[in-house]
């Protein structure tokens, strides 16, 4: 039956089965199979569930924790929804960071499509301006701070992925997932993540016409494992996964890592990454907070009291001086990850090689003007 088609009884006879199910205590509450996940987020992104019944199926599954077909569910109902376009080209990273942004650190990851871009590997990124549990800065403040146009639509945004000249893009939730950036203000009311948080930068909303592939960050140990099952269910064709500060795609500059990454639909591997390996000697894990950055009156273990738009001015100007060939964190930052990246797909035979080509970009300008393109 069609979305807009269904009634208000039958959206009851749907929701109300399953808010019994999933939340009735630590001991009683059950488990929703895929299609009913399914269901159940399609009618809350059309806007035809009542927010409260919304927020509370929301926290239950957090609360109990959510199984593999719930998250498989809830994605597909997001993919459904979604504007996706494809790109014009052979190979396309998606760099997925966290929607709920950065606070601990400068982020230099808005940057680092371009760089990838550069190197001959189409990139994109994806973001939202703002978003709960972290409220922190984001890919979009940060490149609409340096200058970048944060508005594409979809198809725009894959017309400069394939854009010789160009090779890279972000857009923007509001643009491709409508259904889902309307239940922004929603979740800063449920105040803790959901499984949203855990899926959001999974959907992929720009895919490449040959190979599309997958670089994600995490911090708990539990995550890589569903992260890459998504990946696959997604129609990933490569997943690397990486432990990032701030559960972002950038490791720490300070100390050896894990990551974890399929090819081609294959078993999940393991490795270690060291940045010392390919000539990183730091003293902090990423590009520290500068004094500029005035702190707020919000302070708590998720909000260190950061202005956001403070802190994405001074990335937007570390990463433009990083494109410039200047030292410090962030060129170490970018150096790191698009070093991973090129090895992962085979575009370098190791890291060493892969951040000599990096670092080559950045020097000689290449960089740079893939970004200002």
């Amino acid at each position: 039956m069609p979305q807009s088609d269904i009634n208000t009884m039958d959206i009851d006879a749907i929701i109300r089965p399953c808010i019994q199910k999933v939340a009735t205590g630590p001991e009683m509450s059950k488990s929703l199979g895929q299609e009913e996940a399914h269901a159940v987020m399609r009618l809350i992104l059309n806007g035809q569930v009542d927010p409260v019944q919304s927020a509370v199926i929301l926290i239950a599954l957090r609360m109990k924790r959510e199984t593999l077909d719930e998250y498989r569910g809830i994605l597909d109902a997001i993919r459904d929804n979604a504007d996706i376009a494809v790109a014009d080209v052979d190979d396309l990273i998606d760099v997925a960071d966290p929607y709920d942004g950065y606070n601990r650190c400068l982020p230099a990851t808005p940057f680092l499509p371009a760089v990838l871009a550069a190197c001959g590997l189409p990139a994109v990124s994806h973001g939202v301006e703002t978003m709960s549990p972290k409220f922190g800065t984001t890919h979009r403040m940060v490149l609409r701070a340096a200058g970048i146009d944060v508005d594409l639509t979809p198809a725009a945004a894959a017309a400069r992925i394939a854009n010789p000249a160009i090779g890279w893009a972000y857009v923007d939730m509001q643009t491709w997932g409508r259904g889902l950036h309307a239940l922004t203000a929603l979740r800063g009311q449920i105040i803790k993540r959901t499984c949203l948080t855990t899926v959001e930068n999974l959907i992929g909303p720009i895919r490449a016409r040959g190979r599309t592939h997958l670089l994600a960050g995490y911090v708990h140990k539990a995550y890589p494992p569903i992260y890459s099952a998504l990946a696959r269910h997604s129609g990933f064709d490569s997943a690397l996964i990486v432990r990032g500060v701030e559960g972002g795609v950038v490791p720490s500059l300070q100390q050896a890592g894990t990551a974890f990454y399929y090819h081609d639909g294959g078993a999940e591997q393991e490795m270690t990454m060291d940045p010392a390996g390919i000539g990183i000697q730091a003293t902090n894990r990423a590009v520290p907070l500068p004094a500029s950055v005035t702190p707020t009156a919000r302070a708590d273990d998720e909000h260190p009291g950061v202005d956001a738009h403070a802190l994405a001015e001074a990335a937007a100007a570390a990463g433009l001086a990083a494109l410039r060939g200047e030292a410090g964190l962030t060129r170490e930052s970018l150096v790191y990850a698009g070093a991973l990246c090129l090895t992962h797909l085979g575009r370098s035979p190791n890291l060493n090689e892969a951040a000599a080509r990096v670092r080559a970009v950045l020097d000689d300008g290449s960089a740079a003007t893939r970004f200002s393109a």
